[in-house]
């Protein structure tokens, strides 16, 4: 892995498995939506694991997650209320309490508000006080940091307006979720707001981005978008493909939008990489 091969590049494969190839102090930001264990089709992947398992497959996630961090490297995990057959389980915190175990740095908790974006019509005992049901209007993105709170880099490489600055430090998030239909039907999609906000407000431009649960590919495109690289992981090669389609259509229409802004000019959009899927077996292993 010296030549940086797995940089700018969709590795088709198991996440943790995946994580364990990658070199140590290698990621400055890591954005993920892990499979909430609620028996949704992912392709290629049991959703529905007994409780204690997916706490502890998740636990060695997060900690091979850490090695590949640089010191002060962020790590985002959002997740979603987790409820099954009128059971709630107490995710969120219990992965607050495992990165905590692991010497994570626990940076806070983010809101996510999805306002009345989303439509339910089953609110438990119908106009009665006998088993009402709260219905989540809301999902959390839990901030960890590797080592120490300051994450080192050029401040000239910092492209956060004033504005973003503002909104991105309120602990509530407020934007729509995204439809299935507009990402290639993957199950449980995130909207480009998301990591737009997560990759300007804690990386540098030229940073490198990771989501090891990347599906169709949207902090990918989002990193090629804001100039920093990337490395996705998914198990399935349907989602990889949808992932590297987008990521080129994204490079396409950033090289047309310079060359019609600077015409004649020598316009650089730093696209000139390969994007590419890699096979798990095709990576070599890190370096000791």
């Amino acid at each position: 892995m010296r030549e940086k091969k797995h940089l700018n590049k969709i590795i088709c494969g198991d996440a943790l498995g995946v994580l364990k190839m990658l070199p140590s102090s290698s990621v400055h930001l890591a954005i993920t939506s892990p499979p909430y264990n609620l028996n949704i089709p992912y392709k290629n992947h049991h959703d529905n694991l007994p409780y204690d398992e997916y706490l502890k497959w998740a636990a060695e996630v997060w900690r091979e997650t850490k090695r590949v961090l640089v010191s002060g490297g962020r790590l985002c995990i959002n997740i979603g209320e987790n409820k099954r057959q009128n059971i709630s389980y107490p995710t969120f915190s219990a992965f607050i309490q495992e990165c905590v175990n692991l010497g994570m740095l626990y940076r806070g908790t983010i809101i996510w508000n999805k306002n009345s974006a989303i439509k339910h019509t089953a609110w438990g005992s119908w106009k009665s006080c006998s088993n009402p049901h709260v219905v989540p209007r809301h999902e959390y993105i839990i901030v960890f940091s590797k080592d120490k709170w300051k994450l080192e880099g050029d401040p000239k490489k910092t492209d956060l307006t004033p504005e973003e600055f503002i909104k991105y430090t309120r602990t509530v998030w407020e934007f729509a979720p995204e439809t299935h239909s507009k990402v290639g039907g993957h199950p449980t999609p995130f909207p480009e707001e998301l990591p737009y906000r997560l990759i300007k407000f804690y990386s540098y431009k030229g940073n490198t981005v990771l989501d090891m649960f990347s599906g169709s590919g949207t902090v990918g495109v989002v990193a090629k978008k804001l100039g920093r690289n990337f490395i996705l992981i998914d198990n399935s090669l349907e989602y990889c493909e949808l992932a590297m389609n987008r990521i080129k259509n994204e490079i396409s229409q950033t090289r047309l939008s310079n060359l019609g802004a600077s015409v004649g000019a020598n316009a650089n959009t730093g696209s000139s990489e390969k994007i590419e899927i890699i096979k798990q077996e095709d990576l070599k292993i890190k370096d000791k």
